[in-house]
């Protein structure tokens, strides 16, 4: 027995169409849509606020996280992106730490 699905109707075609992954089309990596997507957030911050914003998703950007933001995928790009923030933070954390460490073993 065999089943048959109706043909999809010209809309349902137009929507899947058009629901085919914003990066696949613009060709750009889920991290840097996800970037983007924040610009109207980043405007509306202080501007030495914005600054900082700026610096941290551009190192997140530059630092190669977009291999863990694409293999998590689309459904979870803004959890993908703050884990990256939050990693960058404790690395940060622990690079001062050993500082400090240093400066009290001399």
């Amino acid at each position: 027995m065999h089943l048959r699905l109706p043909c999809p109707s010209k809309e349902l075609q137009l929507f899947l169409i058009t629901s085919v992954s914003v990066a696949a089309m613009e060709n750009k990596d889920i991290l840097t849509i996800e970037i983007e997507s924040w610009n109207r957030f980043e405007y509306a911050l202080r501007r030495e606020n914005r600054l900082l914003f700026h610096k941290m998703l551009g190192e997140c950007r530059n630092k190669g996280y977009s291999d863990c933001v694409n293999a998590k995928g689309e459904n979870s790009s803004a959890e993908s992106l703050f884990l990256n923030l939050i990693l960058q933070q404790q690395k940060m954390i622990n690079e001062l730490m050993a500082k400090l460490q240093d400066i009290k073993t001399k």
